[in-house]
């Protein structure tokens, strides 16, 4: 026993194995860095560098990320009657209430100063108490029509992959998030299965040591550990019993688990109440949303000019009538854009939406579901691949030369 273990010849061939599976963690480790870093291209492009294959196509995988959850899992409409358009138009009166004041003293002292200041107090608080009181019926009336025109009005894929694409961090939080327990399998199992590789590349080498059988195990190892990984993830699809056990791809197995943690991200940092209201108002039916707050807030002049309007009128010019009508329209839209501007009132419309997702997302077929991580390895895998193979065949080479003190020569 002494001298096996004093033996070069011994722990040449016992590095075989161990060499293998490092090459197998290291060759997995790379290829999930290079999934997602850098966020950007370092090197001089288009050939020499790198960027992450998910930064590198943020739009295109985005879209596959919307394509295969929230396209499945919830209309607009659904989505916005879970936020609850009646909750929204009392948030609005709640948040507007205090500043009526406010506003209408800015709005008035911009163009009609001379006018404002001479105004009685008696006559300023009478404009006041009228937009207060008109204000809930008009803003109900305002979230009732964006809320049954919604469909045209909102392109939530757009909004998303839009918000995706301009953010590549957090698009690659999603994957990374979602897939934690999948990418730390695929790093760790390069070793398990490595190891097992190298012990047959051991023994085959024991048999005959041809110079090629170290690299060419190498490429093998740098290739197969992945595919294997990637196997076992992912399939079978459905879950099989075989005697005791229960087999079925471990992403599929945490179905409940990765819907939980990706609507959470979705839903309190994508379809916020915020976002949702921005892409309505700034979209590509961002006009007609704006001309239907103006049509909405418009007859808020009117009804509080009430008996003076004939002097109102006057006062103003011909024209200034109408304008002040389309100033408090601009203003209006305004502070649709920072009514939600409150992180509590966002995060409990964020949960409502949220649970609704889950429970969709959780009942999705295995084959619908997949496609949330799939597209990760399925983008220019064959690339991640052939880097692996390439680093384990360069491996095995080191191995012959510098382990083995063979030469290709």
């Amino acid at each position: 026993m002494t001298s096996l273990l004093t033996s070069p010849e011994f722990w040449q061939y016992l590095s075989i194995p161990v060499i293998a599976a490092l090459i197998g963690w290291s060759t997995n480790w790379l290829a999930i860095q290079m999934t997602f870093y850098p966020l950007e291209f370092v090197g001089r492009p288009p050939l020499l560098g790198w960027q992450g294959i998910i930064p590198s196509k943020a739009r295109k995988m985005a879209a596959k990320s919307v394509d295969a959850t929230i396209a499945k899992i919830g209309t607009v409409q659904e989505i916005f009657q879970q936020i609850d358009p009646q909750v929204l138009a009392a948030h609005i009166v709640h948040s507007v209430d205090p500043r009526i004041e406010e506003y209408v003293d800015e709005l008035m002292l911009r163009d009609y100063p001379t006018f404002w200041e001479n105004l009685p107090a008696s006559a300023r608080r009478m404009v006041y108490e009228r937009v207060r009181k008109s204000t809930p019926q008009l803003v109900n009336n305002l979230v009732g029509d964006v809320s049954a025109n919604i469909e045209d009005l909102l392109d939530i894929k757009g909004m998303v992959i839009e918000r995706l694409a301009g953010d590549k961090r957090l698009l690659n939080r999603i994957f990374l998030e979602c897939g934690e327990v999948e990418f730390r399998f695929i790093i760790n199992s390069g070793l398990y299965f490595g190891f097992l590789f190298g012990l047959v590349q051991m023994a085959v080498w024991y048999v005959y040591p041809a110079w090629w059988v170290l690299p060419v195990f190498g490429l093998l190892v740098g290739w197969a550990t992945n595919w294997i990984a990637l196997n076992v993830i992912f399939r079978p699809l459905r879950a099989r019993r075989i005697g005791p056990f229960r087999l079925q791809g471990l992403f599929l197995k945490r179905q409940p688990e990765v819907a939980e943690s990706f609507c959470h991200i979705v839903t309190h940092e994508i379809l916020t109440v915020g976002n949702i209201i921005q892409a309505i108002l700034d979209g590509p039916k961002g006009d007609r949303a704006r001309n239907m707050v103006k049509k909405h807030i418009k007859p808020l002049v009117d009804e509080t000019a009430g008996m003076g309007k004939a002097l109102t009128q006057m006062a103003f010019g011909p024209t200034g009538f109408a304008s002040l009508k389309n100033r408090v329209g601009e203003k209006a839209i305004e502070i649709s854009r920072t009514s939600f501007n409150n992180p509590v009132f966002e995060q409990d419309r964020a949960r409502a939406v949220e649970s609704i997702m889950v429970e969709r997302m959780t009942a999705l077929s295995s084959e619908e579901f997949q496609d949330l991580l799939r597209p990760c390895f399925q983008e220019d895998e064959i690339k991640l691949i052939l880097v692996g193979a390439f680093l384990g065949f360069a491996a095995g080479l080191c191995q012959l030369i510098f382990v083995f003190g063979e030469s290709l020569v």
